[in-house]
């Protein structure tokens, strides 16, 4: 169990190296909109996201839309390591928390 524990704790510390490495990042979604639909005009791109629990739409100009698109994935990939992260502290506690009771159920059996 003492190898789990040490293999959860090398597992955090490459999720925190890796979010080191995250560059400039934003939450949303980016879509093409149409002012009309059914003929394809009149194309603009819409950032929509959701930040202090209020929903956002701001327009963003086609010489943006690259980085923004990075920013998006960036941002995606932070939100999936610190679930991961998340996941692995949660295991770690609990495999603590038994190394720690066996330990002291072996003290009273002695």
């Amino acid at each position: 169990m003492h190898k789990k524990l040490a293999l959860i704790e090398r597992k955090i510390l490459n999720v925190k190296k890796n979010l080191q490495l995250i560059g400039e990042m934003r939450p949303g979604s980016l879509t093409l909109q149409y002012q009309n639909r059914k003929e394809k005009k009149g194309g603009y791109y819409q950032l929509s996201y959701t930040y202090q629990m209020k929903s956002r739409t701001e327009y963003v100009r086609p010489e943006f839309v690259e980085e923004l698109r990075c920013q998006i994935d960036n941002f995606k990939q932070f939100k999936t390591m610190v679930q991961q992260w998340t996941d692995l502290a949660i295991e770690h506690s609990r495999l603590k928390i038994e190394l720690a009771k066996k330990a002291k159920d072996e003290l009273t059996f002695r």
